[in-house]
């Protein structure tokens, strides 16, 4: 109704304008301009705001914008397209639905605007779809460019079905919406639908560009298609797309560094005759990345030469490979070019790697010094600083460092709450209100539902002996993943209840969720303490066959350890013989240990000796060993281990205890 009485204004206006025309010339000012044709005003008023649109100019164009009586849709579409280039989505959605209101029809160039304005704004996503029906409304489901938009829209809400069935029903597809499909299944992951569009562009004579090469490329970059992306490659040293597009050569050096093969990475850099800053920068990340840290610090020597300016990814590259490596001094030279080249200013997440490679390194001194540096408490920086706490074992401050984020208001995330209920877990200190506290801070701030906050959520209430706040936490998960499952199963075998861990065992298999190692060395643990022999070995003896694991030194030591405390070290020792390399010094003195118990003292000799060769430098073992021999009466060797680790001067650590008085 509003839309017809709009047009019927706008019909009165234009003959009034026309009979004003017919008997007296009436002139205008625009500008210098003078126009006479209401027409001609909203052209000329148009074209002003196309040239300010293009020189970046949003603000003038809104004001040429909200001075004009009349307005077309060459007006909206301008407003809109502006807007939206300008990253203004919400009020380009606000121009199209104004434009609807006031009667006006979109026009063909309309759509892919609005779309794209959709496409780019999360909660505009349902009023793409609205706009998808007024497509259909209107008649223009068949226009190429529209089709092509629609198709763009559902791709970047990866809704892969919808954007496939709208491409087949193309009455003709150029390279332009063979692209969209090309990068819809390439963020997708679905490397099938991928080479299938390929497939297709080949049969249809569709030729590829650059932007499609670069889109296989990465999608056999995402599934390590090493065979497939060589083929590619060859294809693209024929077309010439190596040599006269940058991104392509990119494209490649990162398909190589992905499968793990540096040399193809290297030839494929070297292929490029003039490498810029993104091909500098991939492939010092990709050797920095596998360890060959010389030739890493070679090409980035190499880059600085030739006036090209690391990146941030540069930098994270090293400094992940400084972690990895406990290299602190490497760590400090990288840290000396951050500062030098400005990164400690105007790239966080450069000085959130370097607070984590001190940590890592167990530098905490220098994680503290570089947040402090920080101009502004970051959550980004705060969490790396929490984490870089817990690895050097400083579990206090980080409470205190939690309390220090929540009273600035630099937030928090499932990062933060993972990591202080894991410190809480561990300081004596903590109490099941401490756990509470932080339970609901996780609700409020709407990550209670996250699985990384959970599994620390039911790991800390499980320490407590709560297995009851434990469960209903675990309950009130949609869809648990393994890590959580293996959390609730460990907080049941933690507490002695190994039926219990049985049973969540088997609702994983009804679930058809697959286990990991974790997860069986949590139940087998909880069977172990709770003396379900028969239990434990069914579940050992059936993990190759049902669900894949080959078992290694922890799961061998584990269930010699279930053997061993329901009294059968002979199948224990037989256990370990067999696994032979998967015997480590863990499983050997689980069964001496175990033969004091039960009074075995042939199988205690045997297992004696091999803990001795495995461990010959072990202080813990001499001790082990010796007490073994003097409980069985054989004192003479008891004093002479004794003296061997005398003069091999093997010294234990000294322990100490504390009290906590009134918090």
């Amino acid at each position: 109704m509003r839309g017809a009485q709009a047009l019927n204004f706008l019909r009165r206006t234009t003959t009034l304008a026309q009979h004003i025309r017919s008997t007296a010339a009436t002139r205008l000012e625009f500008g210098s301009c003078l126009e006479a044709n209401p027409n001609d005003r909203v052209y000329t008023h148009n074209r002003k705001i196309d040239d300010l649109l293009k020189s970046g100019d949003l603000i003038s164009a809104h004001e040429v914008f909200d001075e004009m009586s009349l307005r077309d849709v060459i007006t909206y579409n301008l407003m809109i397209s502006g807007n939206s280039r300008n990253g203004c989505s919400v009020k380009a959605f606000e121009l199209y639905a104004e434009m609807v209101s006031h009667g006006l029809r979109e026009s063909a160039s309309t759509f892919p605007s609005v779309l794209s304005v959709c496409s780019s704004d999360e909660w505009l996503c349902r009023e793409g779809i609205q706009v998808h029906c007024r497509v259909i409304f209107l008649g223009f489901e068949c226009n190429m460019f529209v089709r092509s938009a629609l198709v763009g829209f559902y791709a970047s809400l990866r809704l892969v079905d919808v954007a496939l069935k709208l491409f087949d029903e193309m009455p003709e597809r150029n390279l332009a919406v063979c692209n969209l499909m090309l990068r819809c299944f390439c963020e997708s992951g679905d490397s099938k639908g991928l080479f299938g569009v390929y497939r297709w562009m080949g049969v249809e004579g569709v030729d590829e560009n650059g932007l499609s090469y670069c889109y296989m490329i990465r999608g056999c970059s995402n599934d390590r298609l090493l065979c497939e992306g060589k083929q590619l490659h060859c294809l693209v040293v024929k077309s010439g797309w190596n040599v006269c597009n940058v991104f392509v050569a990119n494209a490649l050096v990162d398909l190589y560094s992905a499968c793990g093969d540096l040399y193809g990475s290297k030839t494929s850099f070297e292929a490029v005759p003039e490498q810029d800053v993104i091909s500098w920068n991939s492939i010092v990340s990709v050797f920095s990345d596998y360890g060959s840290v010389l030739e890493s610090l070679g090409l980035f020597r190499k880059m600085q030469f030739w006036g090209k300016r690391p990146s941030v990814r540069s930098f994270m590259s090293f400094l992940s490979f400084c972690s990895r490596n406990n290299d602190t001094q490497s760590g400090k030279q990288i840290h000396c070019c951050v500062l030098k080249m400005g990164f400690d200013v105007s790239s966080l997440h450069v000085q959130s790697a370097l607070i984590d490679m001190y940590g890592k390194c167990n530098d905490i001194e220098s994680s503290v010094s570089v947040h402090q540096s920080l101009p502004c408490l970051t959550l980004e920086c705060c969490n790396s600083l929490m984490t870089s706490m817990m690895h050097c074992g400083i579990a206090k401050d980080i409470i205190e460092m939690f309390g220090l984020m929540i009273d600035e208001g630099t937030g928090i995330d499932e990062v933060t709450l993972s990591t202080v209920l894991k410190a809480l877990s561990l300081s004596e200190a903590a109490t099941s209100h401490s756990f509470t506290l932080v339970h609901c801070c996780a609700i409020k701030s709407g990550y209670a539902s996250d699985a990384a906050v959970s599994c620390s959520l039911i790991d800390a209430y499980s320490k407590s002996g709560q297995n009851e706040v434990s469960r209903k936490v675990f309950d009130e998960l949609d869809s648990p993943n393994v890590f959580c499952w293996t959390s609730i199963i460990n907080s049941y075998g933690r507490n002695g209840m190994g039926r219990d861990c049985v049973e969540m065992l088997k609702e994983m298999d009804r679930k058809n969720l697959v286990p990991d190692e974790v997860t069986i060395l949590s139940v087998l643990s909880g069977c172990s303490h709770s003396g379900l022999v028969k239990e434990g070995e069914v579940i050992f003896n059936s993990l190759e066959s049902k669900y894949g694991i080959v078992p290694g030194r922890k799961l061998y030591a584990c269930m010699v350890d279930l053997l061993g405390r329901a009294g059968l070290v002979e199948k224990a020792e037989k256990l370990l013989l067999k696994a032979r390399g998967d015997a480590d010094c863990i499983a050997w003195s689980s069964l001496l240990q175990s033969c004091r118990v039960h009074g075995n003292e042939a199988i205690g000799r045997r297992a004696a000796e091999v803990l001795m060769d495995l461990e010959p430098d072990n202080f813990a073992v001499y001790i082990q060993v010796s007490k073994f021999y003097f409980e069985i009466g054989d004192f003479e060797i008891s004093r002479r281990i004794r003296e061997i680790a005398a003069s091999r001067e093997l010294m234990r650590e000294i322990g100490y205890s504390s009290v906590t008085v009134r918090n």
